[in-house]
């Protein structure tokens, strides 16, 4: 196994070789049901309880293809720029996974649905500077899923040292699409970036055609990276190593630069490249070696005796295309001009996966300034302790549009709409039934606020006498013991007035 003390700092790595990458990404589609059978797809069921005959490929069950995973495939094949095929066919892929019960894929081999297609991706360089790579896409795949396996015992969760192995087939059969990238050359130091970018930039693609959830941590959207290193000038490319299942946008820039630092050091080190499958471990950011693809396998494809050809007319690809919504680098600059936002504030939302909560926000009635400040503020506050993510709270952009409303009218403080998200989170109802609920409206009621006011000036009578004397940023004091003595919900800019009209 690689160590961290044997490898080459990037750096240095990027003085002496050129890095060659490629990703193929596995999507799963987001049907109701499988790609050949009826069996529902929904994530988390009791094992082995969505399964039949079919996706269980028992003798005598025959395949019917899905119709709505050939619409999802060619749009997302319209949207990166691909050529849809007239005529395709699927072709069987045989090999051994003891979590594929048919023991051969049923798989899109030399006849793809969509080929040759791009996506421009706006990568970071450092220093605030951004430049734009174009990935070609070689082509997109329709497949099915295998099934899950679960190694019980022992250290690493793999098979190796395990007690025993568990299987579950409810994944078996789910629609899958493969997006494979062309080569991606000439990006230098930047290649762990591009590739982290790419994949960002696809999922935002994917999820905004609806077309799969594509959360990483479930499995819905995983990928392969494939790395290389030429020495510079050499204009030959290197053996490439494939570091398999890769499932968060971080670790597919770490697995990068893993890559590359230990590829360095074997070249360094007069070795050579193994071509080969390699895990890669988030906990240490590192890989290590899995199979050794330096034979090509067999996989004996053959076209499936058991489907007809798929044959999408020229009409039906246009009706698609013509209902593809916004593509996400067009919406982003759009929403970046109208709510006035620098680059960096565009970033933080992204990063934050916070851009369409808050687009939904602003659409149900707030500033951009206000759904900005709540869902990246606060709730992002709730989401990380929650360990969660923050479309997974128990809170819609309505409700938080209504929280900014009433903090706008002032009949809400920050500090009591925070108790209002708390009650909303917390199943007590909408903002208004929370406020009524708690009795947490601001306290304006001159009457109220004034002998409030009173209190607190006998009670701090050094405090009073220096504001006589002109200095009036003593007040704070004061309108902190108000906001104290009326847990926060007085109107804490009248309570200031009410002071300075006392005490002048």
């Amino acid at each position: 196994m690689t160590t961290p003390d044997t490898l080459v700092p990037f750096a240095e790595a990027m003085e002496r070789y050129e890095p060659v990458i490629g990703l193929e990404t596995h999507v799963e589609l987001g049907t109701r049901t499988k790609m050949f059978c009826g069996c529902g797809t929904a994530f988390g069921a009791e094992p082995n309880s969505q399964v039949c005959p079919v996706c269980l490929g028992l003798p005598g069950s025959l395949p019917v293809v899905n119709r709505n995973a050939i619409e999802y495939a060619i749009r997302i094949g319209l949207a990166l720029n691909c050529s849809i095929a007239p005529w395709g066919r699927f072709a069987r892929k045989n090999y051994f996974y003891p979590d594929m019960p048919k023991n051969f894929q049923i798989s899109q081999y030399d006849e793809p649905l969509c080929v040759d297609g791009w996506l421009e991706v706006l990568v970071e360089t450092g220093h605030g500077e951004h430049r734009t790579v174009r990935v070609g896409i070689e082509r997109v795949h329709l497949e099915e899923d295998t099934g899950k396996s679960l190694h019980v015992g022992g250290a690493t969760g793999r098979i190796h040292g395990a007690d025993y192995s568990l299987v579950d087939y409810n994944r078996a059969g789910i629609p899958l699409v493969e997006i494979v990238t062309k080569t991606i050359e000439g990006t230098g130091a930047d290649a762990p970036v591009v590739a982290r970018t790419y994949v960002t930039e696809l999922r935002d693609l994917i999820r905004s055609l609806g077309v799969s959830d594509v959360r990483m941590e479930e499995g819905s959207l995983r990928c392969d990276v494939n790395t290389s290193l030429s020495p510079r000038g050499s204009g030959v490319w290197g053996t490439r190593t494939e570091t398999k299942n890769v499932n968060s946008l971080r670790s597919v820039e770490r697995a990068v630069q893993f890559e590359i630092e230990r590829q360095a050091a074997v070249l360094d080190g007069g070795g050579r490249i193994v071509q080969e499958t390699r895990h890669f471990h988030e906990d240490t950011g590192t890989t290590t070696a899995g199979r050794s693809k330096e034979e090509a396998q067999d996989y004996r494809y053959f076209p499936e005796p058991d489907l007809v050809p798929i044959a999408p007319s020229a009409d039906w690809v246009e009706q698609i295309r013509a209902a593809l919504p916004e593509a996400p680098a067009a919406r982003r600059a759009r929403l970046q001009a109208e709510w006035a936002l620098s680059e960096a504030d565009m970033t933080a939302l992204r990063n934050a996966d916070a851009l369409d909560l808050v687009a939904e926000t602003v659409a149900a009635g707030a500033s951009p300034a206000d759904a900005r400040k709540w869902w990246l503020g606060e709730l992002a506050r709730r989401a990380n302790e929650a360990a969660t993510g923050l479309d997974e709270l128990a809170i819609t952009p309505a409700d938080v549009a209504r929280v900014a409303a009433l903090v706008a009218t002032g009949a809400l403080n920050d500090k009591l709409a925070r108790q209002v998200i708390d009650g909303v989170l917390a199943g007590e109802g909408a903002p208004d039934e929370v406020v009524a609920a708690r009795g947490l409206a601001v306290v304006s009621d001159d009457g109220a606020l004034t002998a409030a006011v009173d209190e607190a000036i006998a009670a701090n009578p050094d405090v009073a006498a220096r504001i006589r004397e002109g200095k009036v940023n003593a007040a704070g004091v004061l309108v902190g013991a108000v906001m104290k003595a009326t847990r926060g919900q007085a109107d804490a800019a009248r309570v200031r007035e009410l002071i300075l009209a006392r005490l002048s």
